[in-house]
């Protein structure tokens, strides 16, 4: 018998998340109350329009345009705006009112978190943003909480699914990015007005950000993550990974790393498309699918799976956030502080140590390919492997060419991008056609 009070909450929101959470509260309200120890009773839901078509049906008498009102009567503030305002000062809103705040808003959390953490904890709330990061995957407790006694040493995540449906396209159906793009969009998985947050990593960026920051107990903001997006691949890369078995991915790396120059320790944090073995589990993240691989000291390898977004995905993740507020206000007691106190310095991209995977177009002709091992050795970076095509017989008087696809040992960012920009003016090298890390093996 639930004899605590009922806890009152609020929804900022009903978009394609917002909504099922709504829906899924008011249907299975009484089954998560058994679960959470008192009553979860949704007092309102504030949307910009009333009349808006929504995913799941609301009752009109709670809807409402003002969010303020709302938020100083709630126990429990769930924001699903989405967007940095009102989000934010929404949010500050609850936070200094003692209400719990749930969110998945992960743009808000990588450029304003320390400022909403430190207002949490100065009134003895509590922050959730377990639908934050990759959906219904249950990534961001077993990182705050499961692992805080462990040293996690590497995070690998695929954690955008619009990108990672794109280049599985590439690699099992054959299609260009502009033609996986199009198929992303039509689906629904690609903005249709401007799917840049996605193809260029920005997304990924935010999530990155939100998990080095969590893994390695150390604020991690968003200008320091390293970005690249997809929008380079060619289907000629996502066909020679193939053959050489390889998959192209785009990997949001969390690092614990010591500086390939200083020595010191501290934090890398990166987004960018790599080739991943195909005998790695995230070889095997197909479609729209996010997936994040944990690599511990003690616990070893962990993978978490499933879906990255989605309505009732993603309200899956929201409601587990309400029953775990709900018990804290059962139970009693101030809200759980962020670890973020172990202040490791964010390493640059210069500092990383990787391996790359080199496509050249060189002159056909003696001598050639010790110019080249000439080049890599000079900047301090060893070749591990070299294959070469046969070579196109010249036009005219142009000379004949052959392409190289150069695999590098581990070495630091900065030998590795001084050795291909060495390439590019190379007067044996024709053109550097693709220049892939190696991330995985």
């Amino acid at each position: 018998m639930i004899e605590y009070r009922n806890l009152r909450i609020a929804l900022l929101g009903a978009g394609s998340v917002g909504a099922q959470v709504a829906s899924l509260l008011l249907e299975h309200g009484e089954e998560l109350a058994n679960r959470s120890g008192a009553g979860l009773e949704l007092v309102g839901v504030a949307v910009r329009d009333l009349d808006a078509p929504r995913s799941a049906d609301i009752p009109r008498d709670l809807l409402t345009t003002d969010a303020e009102s709302l938020i100083l009567g709630a126990d429990i503030v769930i924001e699903l705006m989405g967007g940095l305002e009102p989000a934010r000062t929404y949010i500050l809103q609850a936070l200094n009112s003692g209400a719990d705040v749930i969110t998945g808003n992960k743009a808000l959390l990588a450029t304003h978190g320390p400022e909403l953490f430190d207002a949490a904890e100065q009134v003895g709330a509590q922050l959730y943003y377990e639908a934050a990061v990759a959906g219904a995957i249950p990534i961001i407790r077993p990182l705050r909480d499961s692992l805080a006694g462990d040293r996690i040493k590497r995070i690998l995540g695929i954690v955008n699914g619009t990108t990672n449906f794109i280049l599985d396209r590439m690699d099992t159906a054959g299609e260009s990015l502009e033609a996986a793009l199009a198929t992303a969009t039509e689906l629904g998985y690609a903005e249709k007005s401007d799917p840049s947050a996605d193809i260029e990593g920005f997304d990924a960026a935010q999530k990155t950000a939100i998990l080095a920051s969590l893994a390695f107990h150390t604020t991690v903001p968003l200008d320091s993550v390293y970005r690249e997006g997809i929008t380079s691949v060619t289907i000629e890369q996502v066909d020679a990974a193939r053959k050489a078995g390889y998959v192209v991915k785009l990997l949001a790396i969390c690092e614990r790393m010591t500086d390939a120059v200083t020595g010191e320790e501290g934090v890398s944090a990166r987004v960018y498309p790599a080739l991943v073995p195909r005998s790695h589990p995230l070889a095997a993240v197909h479609g729209a699918k996010n997936a994040v691989f944990v690599e511990a000291e003690a616990a070893g390898d962990l993978m978490f799976y499933g879906a990255g977004a989605g309505g009732k995905e993603t309200a899956s993740a929201v409601l587990g956030d309400v029953v775990s507020a709900a018990r804290r206000h059962v139970i009693g007691g101030p809200g759980v502080a962020e670890s973020t106190h172990a202040n490791l310095p964010i390493l640059p991209i210069s500092s990383v140590t990787t391996r790359y995977q080199i496509t050249l177009r060189v002159i056909d002709e003696p001598g050639v390919l010790a110019a080249v091992a000439t080049l890599f050795s000079g900047h301090g970076v060893s070749v591990e492997t070299v294959e070469q095509s046969v070579a196109a017989p010249g036009r005219g008087d142009a000379a004949a060419t052959a392409t190289l696809v150069i695999g590098t040992h581990e070495a630091s960012e900065s030998d590795l991008s001084a050795t291909v920009a060495a390439l590019e003016t190379s007067q044996v090298v024709s053109s550097v056609t693709s220049v892939l890390r190696v991330e995985g093996s």
